[in-house]
């Protein structure tokens, strides 16, 4: 008896011991997967736990989420290659409850997350206890934060970085850059508080013969203030783009003298215009339909130097009805089968088309010496579309790594606001659209916060810039085919048929496609370009080292020379 007793009690201390075990092992696991989360400076773990994630490729996969206050980071246990997910909350749009205590079938609850980025998450969890209220009610906390009286992570954030990237974009450098004040245009500080338009940046560029006064009137006869002011000149032919939004016409087709005379004021800043071409983004039907809402269009009666031209670009909602249709054929499979007519369906190519062709049109309008003015309905997406690739065209320099952040922030961010390849004539590559975009809904910087720049005027004060990070990289972005072009004119063909989906972006997600997107040709030139930076370096060593009297009676360099082989380096790809 005595033996069985002990028996027993060996057996359950034995069982004990292995449960102490198990769970020692098993917070050993947590917090070996703790540590390979990648905390940013002032990210802080809010919650963990055990979930299935029901991965679209792979089928269900047993792993553990852990949700900080930046970011959902999955990793899975017991699968090589790990399976892991590291999703910034600000990319997440939409939380919901998978089934109900009575659901039934395997891993039929839990939550699905949609995201802004093309992607749909889905995880399961066990259905005993209200497993999956915690951390539902975190992560809807978390990921909605301003809703719940939380700070976004932007503000949170105590990352550091050498470069200052608010700095990037400095209006008065950028206008003198394009000779600007000049005999024609002067530098305004008429909005610097706001007051006349309060989502225009402080300083504008405005006709030299237009009073502030002027200026005030004509704010009165535009949608949301936001008058036709500077974006780009012509360094040569001095023709403009000027961005703004719609006249408040009305459906008693109101008119506006100082309105009037002021687009006649840019017309006339230069001599080479004869008649001012107003590109309104909008289809015709919709910009008289918004004579109903007190807006309108600029009527070739009233502004008799002007021509009008409507450029067909639906409003935000059809683009928006439009990426939907996208998302639901590339994530999570591509059914290559029906493959074109399912992105025909979408209309996504259409829209691009319509606008890379309004831009082309705008950019000939300057070329040929004729000013222009660029809007939509209150001149925010569209406008700042059709302005910013006119500009990528027309100026080399935002084709270059630091001119394209200007442009984004100078058409974009500074504006207000609620790309197809060229292997040559970007100093830049995708991996940099992908990164701002990405970034976009990050609420890891503090950029793209907010709509306008009246908005953020504390945040530059309280987060990082979105440059800080970019330029601490900068040989990640570069595209190494760049040649430099100081006076070309980019013109992309408009036609569906040379204009192809963004894989590397909307496809991204899928294994198979990501496996597709290393360029052995990009990887071998930049191995390429090492040898040179390498060659050129023992060159410079091999010239310190040199006697002077050696410098003396140097003579031409032998085709075996260092100096030589870099010649041979330099010859375009």
């Amino acid at each position: 008896m005595a033996e069985i007793e002990s028996c027993f009690v060996f057996n359950a201390s034995t069982k004990q011991s292995i449960f102490l075990c198990f769970q020692a092992s098993n917070e050993s696991l947590k917090m070996e997967l703790l540590a390979d989360v990648p905390l940013l400076p002032g990210e802080e773990r809010v919650i963990d736990k055990d979930i299935i994630y029901i991965c679209p490729f792979n089928g269900p996969v047993k792993g553990r989420v852990f949700i900080t206050n930046y970011r959902l980071f999955f990793r899975s246990v017991d699968v090589d290659p790990a399976v892991t997910l590291n999703v910034p909350l600000g990319v997440i749009s939409r939380v919901e409850k998978m089934g109900g205590a009575s659901s039934r079938g395997e891993n039929s609850y839990g939550l699905d997350i949609t995201c802004k980025d093309m992607r749909n998450l889905r995880f399961a969890l066990k259905q005993e206890g209200h497993s999956r209220r915690d951390i539902f009610d975190i992560l809807f906390r978390y990921a909605f934060p301003l809703s719940h009286g939380l700070q976004l992570f932007a503000f949170l954030s105590q990352e550091k970085y050498q470069e200052n990237g608010w700095t990037v974009y400095n209006p008065v450098q950028e206008f003198r850059r394009q000779g600007l004040p000049n005999d024609q245009w002067r530098i305004t500080f008429l909005n610097n508080n706001y007051e006349l338009c309060d989502t225009y940046p402080t300083i504008l560029v405005v006709p030299y013969s237009a009073s502030d006064e002027d200026l005030r009137k004509v704010a009165t006869f535009r949608s949301r203030g936001r008058i036709p002011v500077l974006s780009w000149i012509h360094p040569e032919n001095q023709a403009v783009i000027t961005r703004c939004s719609q006249p408040l016409v009305g459906m008693s087709g109101k008119r506006n003298r100082d309105d009037e005379r002021y687009l006649d004021i840019i017309r006339a800043t230069n001599k080479m215009t004869s008649k001012l071409t107003i590109f309104d983004a909008r289809p015709n039907v919709n910009a008289v339909a918004n004579k109903a809402t007190g807006g309108g269009y600029e009527g070739e009666d009233a502004y008799q130097n002007a021509e009008l031209v409507f450029l067909d670009i639906h409003n935000i909602h059809v683009m928006r009805e439009s990426l939907k249709k996208l998302k639901d054929i590339v994530y999570p499979n591509v059914e290559e089968s029906h493959w074109l007519s399912s992105l025909e369906s979408t209309h996504w190519l259409e829209h691009i088309k319509l606008v890379l062709s309004g831009a082309i049109q705008v950019a000939d309008k300057i070329s040929t010496g004729s000013s222009v003015v660029v809007h939509c309905s209150d001149g925010w997406d569209r406008t700042a579309q059709l302005t910013s690739l006119a500009m990528l065209m027309l100026d080399s320099y935002y084709r270059t790594f630091r001119g394209f952040q200007v442009l984004l922030e100078k058409e974009w961010i500074s504006f207000g606001h609620k790309f197809a390849s060229f292997p040559t004539a970007f100093e830049f590559n995708e991996r940099l659209l992908v990164a701002v975009l990405d970034h976009l809904y990050s609420c890891r910087f503090g950029t793209f916060l907010y709509n306008c720049e009246s908005a953020r005027d504390e945040v530059k004060m309280k987060t990082v810039s979105l440059w800080s990070f970019i330029n601490s990289d900068r040989a990640s972005y570069i595209n190494p085919f760049y040649t430099v072009e100081f006076v070309h004119v980019l013109y992309p063909v408009a036609s569906m048929r040379h204009l192809e989906l963004w894989v590397s972006y909307y496809i991204r997600w899928n294994p198979r496609i990501r496996q597709q997107q290393h360029s052995p040709m990009e990887q071998r030139y930049k191995e390429l370009l090492a040898l040179k930076e390498q060659y050129l370096r023992k060159l410079e060593e091999l010239q310190l080292s040199d006697s002077t009297s050696h410098l003396s009676n140097s003579t031409a360099p032998s085709p075996s020379t260092p100096s030589q082989r870099v010649t041979h380096l330099q010859t375009p790809f």
